[in-house]
């Protein structure tokens, strides 16, 4: 099964690990999965960062 990573230092797709883990995201399943990464990790620091202010 093809992993997609998103090289969020070109912002570019990649197919496999071919960057420095450094500056990627994923595993992701699909192409167009990794390509939203930048929305997923801002969607996700919402998240976390409304589950924080819940807690106090």
């Amino acid at each position: 099964m093809t992993e997609w990573w998103y090289n969020h230092r070109t912002g570019e797709v990649e197919e496999g690990p071919q960057s420095l883990g450094s500056d990627r995201d994923g595993p992701f399943a699909t192409r167009e999965e990794a390509a939203r990464a930048p929305e997923i990790a801002r969607e996700r620091a919402r998240k976390w960062a409304a589950e924080e202010e819940a807690e106090r």
